[in-house]
């Protein structure tokens, strides 16, 4: 059943990505950088608080005609900086929405990935409680009406049964409880919030933080704009001695309130706590099988700590040498945080296939499952297959668009867990094994299954980072062909386009030979 759901939300992401991707580009592409994007709405709410907070009259006398104030006699700065603080919460839920869809679809969820997931799931319940207090401040009829029915949900817990309604008894709201909400909302929460989300990007290494500057400008201008020509507004004041009558609600924060007043506290209750707790359990449902961890080879490796600074999840720590050699550092590996890509492999310069020709070729760091030696066996015995006139050497990810249907006489299709685990030697060592040229084809950009594995691979052939791509290779002999798993045809157009500059170039050659 999750795997069904997971391909259908899949294809519906892949389209929506496509259509993002011609309208943006792929270094643009929101749904490439929602977790980047969700902390950018997280600032844009911080400072547009703490600007409106310098208005606010934080007592229930004051608060609602302060929030008026703001929002109809200084519209031209207050009154947006309100409607931005709003609009960038919403922004936020949108964001984190997408993201929990994302990473579920996308099966990043389960196995060693757990970590990032169980601890995302409070910081939902977090940014919930943030919108919900914030509604509560302004002291409207929506804070009324949320006041209401938080106070029938709290108590019908059987902690402390009617503490919480004892502060509307007398048709009021005391300033000491308004106060406690102010501090809630201004401290508390966001300082639980950070912490957890601290917690929650604790196991990965490299955190993007901030999204590129072209798509943070696009989208606190777009922020604005809305704010401009569609400003929040309050209902009227509340009134603890009338019900109100017509409320708009904001559905990323309050949609729980309806099943309240429809059927009651004890099934609100049951409901959200039943979501949450399926959402914690869902990484063992069922349980994923992870492939065996990298394992390093101290007596090929020198300590240069490349596979430390490539490691997507930080699961490669460099620690003082143990084996009494002249180097300062070896390796060691997380296997709680190993996800078995190979990433590791194609950032050690040792897995050079020139090396130990006429022996097993060993590294400083491999994986089991599929050792330096075997893929240097298999892409030579690949070769040797091809009796076509063009001979292509196509690897790809297994994330990605499939290549095993591609293979022909003219192409010979090789699978690794992330298109980075090739070492970037491999290229050129192919091309002299008799190979006319190399496609690889990973994730598309900015959307690595492996978070940085295409990121590197480009680096690493435009000798941008090491290990580097040998100066003597012709470039024009390799294609890196980004694809999704529904980009067949995109990558097989790309494949036969390869073909033709082949084709021309070895024409070219005889041209001038």
């Amino acid at each position: 059943m999750i795997e069904y759901v997971q391909r259908a939300g899949n294809a519906l992401l892949h389209r929506a990505e496509g259509g993002f991707n011609r309208i943006f580009g792929n270094e643009l592409n929101p749904l490439y950088h929602l977790g980047p994007l969700t902390f950018f709405f997280f600032w844009i709410v911080l400072v547009s608080g703490v600007y409106v907070f310098i208005f606010f009259d934080s007592n229930v006398a004051g608060a609602w005609k302060s929030v008026e104030y703001m929002t109809h006699e200084q519209w031209w700065m207050a009154g947006i900086m309100r409607s931005l603080h709003r609009y960038a919460s919403d922004a936020a839920v949108i964001t984190i929405g997408l993201h929990l869809l994302r990473e579920f679809c996308r099966d990043r969820y389960r196995g060693v990935r757990w970590f990032s997931w169980f601890t995302g799931v409070p910081t939902l319940w977090l940014v919930v409680l943030l919108g919900i207090s914030g509604y509560w401040l302004v002291w409207d009829q929506m804070a009324q009406y949320l006041a209401m029915a938080t106070a029938e949900l709290v108590d019908w817990l059987p902690l402390a049964p009617g503490s919480m309604a004892s502060n509307f008894l007398e048709g009021q709201m005391t300033d000491r409880f308004f106060i406690l909400m102010v501090f809630l909302h201004l401290l508390g929460f966001p300082v639980a919030l950070i912490f957890l989300l601290m917690t929650h990007v604790s196991r990965i290494g490299s955190v993007d933080f901030n999204p590129p500057r072209g798509l943070a400008i696009g989208t606190l201008g777009s922020l604005i704009l809305l704010s401009i020509v569609k400003p929040a507004v309050s209902h009227p004041a509340a009134d603890l001695y009338q019900s109100p009558i017509t409320l708009n609600l904001d559905w990323f924060y309050l949609n729980i309130y309806p099943i309240v007043d429809m059927f009651g506290p004890g099934v609100a209750w049951t409901v959200s706590t039943s979501i949450t707790l399926l959402f914690l359990v869902l990484p063992w449902l069922p349980p994923r099988k992870e492939r065996p961890p990298a394992v390093v080879n101290l007596d090929h490796c020198d300590g240069c700590q490349q596979c430390a600074r490539d490691c997507p999840f930080g699961a490669v720590i460099m620690r003082p040498r143990s084996d009494g050699r002249k180097f300062e550092f070896q390796p060691e590996v997380d296997p709680g945080l190993c996800t078995a890509c190979g990433l590791c492999v194609g950032a050690c310069h040792s897995s050079n296939p020139y090396r130990q020709p006429n022996a097993t070729l060993h590294t400083g760091i491999d994986m089991p499952h599929l050792t330096i030696d075997t893929l240097r066996n298999q892409t030579v015995e690949a070769v040797r297959n091809l009796t076509g006139s063009r001979k292509i050497v196509l690897v790809g990810c297994e994330h990605c668009s499939p290549v095993h249907h591609l293979a022909s006489s003219e192409v010979a299709p090789v699978t690794l867990p992330c298109s980075g685990m090739l070492p970037p030697s491999f290229v050129d060592y192919l091309l002299k094994k008799g190979a006319d040229g190399v496609v690889l084809t990973g994730c598309r950009e900015e959307d690595c299954y492996f978070r940085f594995g295409n990121r590197l691979t480009e680096q690493r052939v435009h000798g941008e980072r090491p290990p580097k791509l040998f100066a003597r290779t012709d470039r024009g002999k390799l294609r890196i062909v980004p694809a999704s798993p529904l980009e067949g045809g995109d990558l097989a157009k790309a494949l036969e386009s390869f073909k033709q500059d082949l084709a021309s170039s070895v024409g070219e050659e005889k041209k001038h030979g």
